[in-house]
């Protein structure tokens, strides 16, 4: 843990509409971190001959600027995979191929591969387990008695609101507990229940804090140090990796990964190759599988609930499934971080951004989620 001073994220401060590209790389400079070393072999991905952005994209029955997109999301990094090579990598704002940029939730997909590991390795017996079998929670709370494949899965039934523009809402509250004055852990064990567990896909970052707590308890050892054996260092990180830590060395796993942007498309070819890395089966094909299948009316596209709306995209483990056909499924985290996942295709697709809109409302037209999604599969298109 470093010697920074632990302290709250003031997070309505942070989806005041304000830019926040200078923020984003400097988190790790302001918050008590945890190091990933890079691997001793770094993988590199092989170069090919670069590719042409297509001009414009289909959104909402409108043709839109690629160009007018990248610019508008304020994107610090777009990076383009094709059957493990780059073909487009572009760096803007303070964005570059060395500058490690906050993760937000697209950390909670790297929570879901550990689980996966974990449960292979045995430290975790089975996921229709309760994870209070293996976190101590209160009797009755949110946690009491609910089944790790229902938290893995966003539903938990715990009471929460994920609004970012409400600052009485939940996801604001947990932030606010990683200061002197609490723990991500006894914010945790504070949640209560709301609805009938494995009824209704609710985002929660809560619930993939728990699932962190779990990775803890389960195989005692701290996240980070879990993730540097069991994926950092097999997957060959070229840079150093933070994860923020909260003032008792906890580290926030909903969301506080920091990585350059070709680490972060690691994890993507990881699973479009369904956890098949060096000919080394990393992460078990089964939880690849299921982590990008909702299997669950409550799970499918249209059906889950974030910040009180209705997004179009369904939910697996921790990975969000888009409508349609093609098999895509991706990493999502606030002001549009995205890693985005075609296996149809051979792509994987990161987009690191500090849209300073997202947030400041829970509309589309501001958090550009669903925009971005068809940006992406429209540069997926151009490769295919």
């Amino acid at each position: 843990m470093s010697n920074k001073d632990a302290s709250a994220i003031d997070t309505p401060i942070m989806f005041d509409g304000t830019a926040k590209h200078g923020l984003f790389p400097s988190l790790k400079d302001q918050f008590p971190t945890a190091l990933m070393t890079p691997a001793s072999e770094p993988f590199q991905f092989a170069q090919e001959e670069g590719m042409e952005l297509p001009e414009s994209y289909q959104f909402d029955g409108q043709t839109r600027s690629t160009e007018a997109f990248f610019v508008d999301t304020d994107t610090s990094a777009l990076l383009v995979i094709k059957d493990g090579a780059v073909r487009f990598e572009r760096y803007a704002l303070t964005g570059g191929r060395n500058v490690q940029w906050t993760s937000f939730s697209v950390a909670k997909s790297f929570v879901s591969a550990l689980i996966g590991i974990a449960v292979q390795e045995g430290h975790i017996a089975d996921i229709e387990d309760p994870i209070s079998r293996y976190v101590a929670v209160p009797a009755g709370s949110a946690y009491d008695g609910v089944r790790i494949k229902d938290v893995l899965q966003m539903s938990s039934g715990a009471t929460w609101s994920e609004d970012y523009s409400d600052p009485n809402a939940e996801i604001h509250r947990m932030a606010e507990a990683m200061g002197e004055k609490g723990s991500l852990d006894d914010f945790v064990c504070s949640m209560t229940p709301d609805v009938e567990p494995g009824s209704l896909c609710r985002y929660n970052s809560g619930d993939t804090q728990v699932l962190g707590m779990l990775l803890v308890k389960a195989t005692g050892r701290s996240i980070t140090d879990y993730r540097q054996e069991k994926l950092y260092t097999p997957l060959g990180m070229e840079s150093a990796g933070y994860w923020l830590q909260d003032s008792v060395g906890l580290e926030m796993a909903f969301a506080g990964m920091i990585l350059t942007a070709r680490d972060f498309a690691k994890i993507g070819e990881l699973f479009r190759n369904k956890g098949l890395w060096n000919n080394n089966q990393i992460v078990p094909q089964s939880c690849v599988t299921a982590s990008a299948t909702p299997d669950a009316p409550h799970l499918l596209p249209g059906k889950v609930v974030v910040g009180g709306h209705i997004l179009p995209l369904g939910y697996g483990y921790q990975w969000w499934v888009p409508e349609g056909d093609c098999g895509e499924f991706c990493a999502i985290g606030v002001y549009n971080q995205f890693v985005f996942v075609d296996p149809s295709r051979g792509t994987v697709i990161v987009k690191l951004s500090a849209n300073r809109t997202y947030g400041t409302t829970n509309e589309e037209s501001e958090n550009q989620e669903m925009e971005t999604v068809e940006f992406l599969r429209a540069i997926a298109r151009e490769l295919d």
